[in-house]
């Protein structure tokens, strides 16, 4: 397909993006989703075909739109409640990824020493032998523990199956120690429960919405975004916290310009003046949750003047939020967030908020948090797994992060590196995870890479990584496709299925064909009796006893929900030791951490150093889509937000390209100067993806700058051991 222009684009992206309200958000349309029902524009081609997407990880419904063969437009499935009828920006521009020219098209090998990128184009039949004398090698030679697989992605699943067929427990997500894991093990030790994915929040129905650091609007959960624009149409409140006057802020009532690092001050300032002045639901504490005394005693000395010292928000105005918060309780929430590895002390700031909620009363309570539900489901019955595997290696020697519920990505990289490990991981699978902008310090996971024996990845773009690869193999995009279903935990239960829309293009295939070849080759057939997926998927939606042909036709088969809040006669059950809510953590405390969230100030930036900081843009899914004509018509590249002082003092202006140079001498590619009042002038920050040094993404290459080059310290959380990447410091210098 040739360039698609922008007027083309916006007719794809239809009633789902209103792409053009994205870049300032400050428009009566603001983030693409009125508030208001758009008109369908009707179907542009000759069917219609039911799926959902994968531009992030919210799998929100869509209806692909196909005429004479080609997908026409992607828009929301009104049907779907994820979507509920709208697409992001990002959804709606999925056709970018489906018709990228440079997608990888057939299997390559690699024929030069690994890293050089040089690859000779093979046969499916020979990169799979090859993939399968591999793999087969490291067993015999090393055992099944000595491959590791780590994924991104729905589609991950049937590697996920494979690599436990082999024998290795070792499979790990990114998203988990780099992203989420904080907060999981933050509320599991409150609530004795995680969030989840979609996140739990009901949004909805709030009255008032704390973000902190959460950028709802940037970080664009279709679902949450509609909420919350229905919630602030209804006049509901929202306060922001965040160092930076990002497109919620814009939106909030309250906008505290909070000191990077600082935030569990805030939240311990907050808990103090709502218990000080009786603000909390006594009521709910008093039936539901034990450790109040302990809570009181701890706060009764972070005043608001005390908190103003290291967060730099007068004290005025940490009381005035902590009323206006408490006021709407218990439909107040303050929000979980979703990348939440900042600092290193994440899961105690996750604490934080838990308690903060707690107080509320706003667990299990309608505007709060809900108790979602999922329909369960069959699984395939396929052969049970025959190996006991060792445990996961990654676990430095001598090191342990008790907290930690799955297996860690950056520990698994660093078991790559001999002798750091209780044994060495020698193969890497990589499934749709670009591992070297995701995980931190990218020498360390150069030096990794470098110790392997063997490397396989599976994506669908040539990104990074696929050129560390010994064997690359070509998926074919999510529209090309059918997965297993997808039983959603949620507050309205659902199964959704995708399907495929149009035949896969080049010579690529679905991820299920190429884990079930690589399992025939290694004699693990047994593993994959099922034709295909289709048949599959199938077999479990009939098995559970739902009508296949329905789920085909519409997408997706909504249960009933069961209530959801206590409002609508939910009995609040607590899966932590004492079957309550635990201000005060018993099982913080026996594994020798605080049992009540501590704040330990941040380190400061060097002199002429700004602390950076990162995040996403509403019409990206960071590196994902970076090479994405259709959404790079809306964001074309990153910028270095610098505050407007700061420019006039280094004597820039908005525009400029400079370099970023951090604390190590890292240096990123030139990237333009944003000179804005709207952040504070101690820190910068980047949207993150960008500066790729991919050739083979031949629209994103060479474009604004990467600040996973930049990453290369981090610290790790001691109760979980997610990675805080927060930490980094650059200084500005002129191109």
């Amino acid at each position: 397909m040739g360039t698609f222009s922008r007027r083309q684009f916006l007719k794809i992206a239809g009633a789902g993006a209103a792409a053009a309200a994205v870049g300032s958000g400050l428009s009566t349309r603001w983030w693409g989703l009125d508030p208001d029902p758009i008109p369908d524009p009707g179907t542009e081609g000759d069917r219609v075909v039911p799926t959902f997407c994968e531009l992030c990880f919210w799998k929100c419904g869509v209806l692909a739109h196909v005429r004479d063969g080609v997908v026409t437009k992607l828009t929301g499935n009104p049907d779907h409640p994820l979507s509920r009828g709208r697409l992001c920006p990002r959804g709606a521009g999925g056709t970018g990824l489906l018709y990228d020219p440079d997608r990888l098209k057939r299997p390559l090998i690699r024929v030069e020493k690994r890293g050089e990128q040089q690859f000779r184009e093979a046969t499916w039949e020979e990169a799979l032998d090859f993939t399968a004398e591999k793999m087969l090698a490291v067993r015999r030679e090393h055992g099944p523990e000595a491959l590791a697989l780590f994924l991104h992605g729905f589609g991950g699943s049937w590697f996920k199956h494979l690599v436990k067929a082999y024998g290795s427990l070792n499979i790990s997500a990114p998203s988990y120690a780099q992203c989420r894991g904080p907060r999981e093990v933050g509320f599991y030790t409150t609530f004795g429960s995680i969030i989840g994915s979609p996140e739990r929040t009901d949004l909805e129905n709030s009255r008032c919405i704390t973000l902190i650091g959460s950028h709802l609007g940037e970080n664009m959960h279709n679902t949450q975004v509609q909420e919350l624009a229905d919630a602030l149409a209804r006049g509901a409140g929202l306060v922001v916290v965040d160092p930076r006057f990002s497109v919620a802020a814009s939106k909030a009532t309250h906008w505290l310009p909070i000191k990077p690092g600082s935030d569990i001050a805030l939240l311990l300032a907050w808990i103090h003046v709502i218990l000080k002045e009786g603000l909390y639901d006594a009521d709910y504490l008093a039936k539901h949750a034990v450790g109040l005394d302990e809570l009181k005693k701890h706060v009764s000395d972070k005043t608001p003047e005390w908190a103003w010292t290291h967060t730099t928000i007068p004290p005025e105005k940490i009381v005035e939020t902590a009323r206006f918060i408490a006021g709407a309780r218990p439909a107040s929430v303050i929000h979980p967030g979703r990348r939440v590895t900042w600092y290193g002390d994440d899961t105690q700031r996750a604490r934080a908020m838990a308690i903060l909620n707690a107080l509320l009363g706003s667990w299990g309570r309608k505007g709060g948090i809900c108790i979602p539900s999922s329909m369960d489901i069959p699984e395939y019955p396929y052969t049970a797994y025959a190996h006991k595997p060792k445990a996961p290696a990654d676990m430095p020697k001598g090191s342990s992060y008790p907290m930690a519920d799955e297996v860690l990505s950056s520990g698994v990289c660093d078991a790559t590196i001999p002798g750091t490990s209780e044994y060495d991981i020698r193969a890497w699978l990589v499934y749709g995870t670009n591992l070297v902008k995701s995980l931190p310090s990218p020498a360390r996971v150069q030096e990794a890479i470098q110790a392997l024996d063997f490397l396989a990845v599976v994506d669908v773009l040539p990104v990074e990584i696929a050129g560390w690869a010994d064997v690359v193999l070509p998926e074919c995009t999510y529209l090309e496709r059918c997965d297993d279903v997808y039983a959603a935990t949620y507050k309205v239960p659902f199964l959704a299925v995708r399907q495929p829309v149009v035949e896969p293009m080049f010579d690529s295939k679905p991820g299920w064909w190429i884990a079930q070849e690589i399992g025939r080759r290694i004699g693990l057939s047994d593993y994959f009796p099922w034709k295909d997926s289709t048949e599959y998927a199938m077999h479990r939606v009939h098995a559970a006893g739902y009508d296949c042909d329905d789920l085909r036709r519409t997408g997706v088969i909504v249960g009933k929900a069961p209530p959801a809040f206590e409002e609508d006669g939910l009995e609040l059950t607590f899966g932590t030791p004492s079957g309550k809510i635990e201000l005060y953590s018993g099982q913080l405390r026996d594994a020798g951490f605080d049992p009540l969230p501590v704040y330990t100030p941040p380190e400061e930036p060097p002199p002429g150093m700004f602390r950076m900081l990162f995040g996403r843009a509403p019409s990206h899914s960071f590196g994902r889509t970076i090479n994405n004509r259709l959404l790079c018509e809306v964001f074309a590249e990153n910028e270095v937000w610098v505050n407007d002082r700061i420019c006039a003092e280094q004597g820039l202006t908005d525009g400029d390209r400079i370099m970023l140079v951090n604390q190590d001498d890292a240096r990123s590619g030139p990237v333009r100067v944003k000179a804005t009042r709207r952040i504070r002038p101690d820190c910068v920050y980047l949207v993150h993806g960008w500066g790729t040094k991919e050739k083979g993404l031949t629209h994103a290459y060479g474009k604004g700058a990467s600040d996973s080059d930049l990453v290369t310290r981090f610290k790790t959380d001691p109760i979980m051991g997610g990675t805080g990447m927060n930490v980094n410091f650059v200084r500005l210098e002129r191109v």
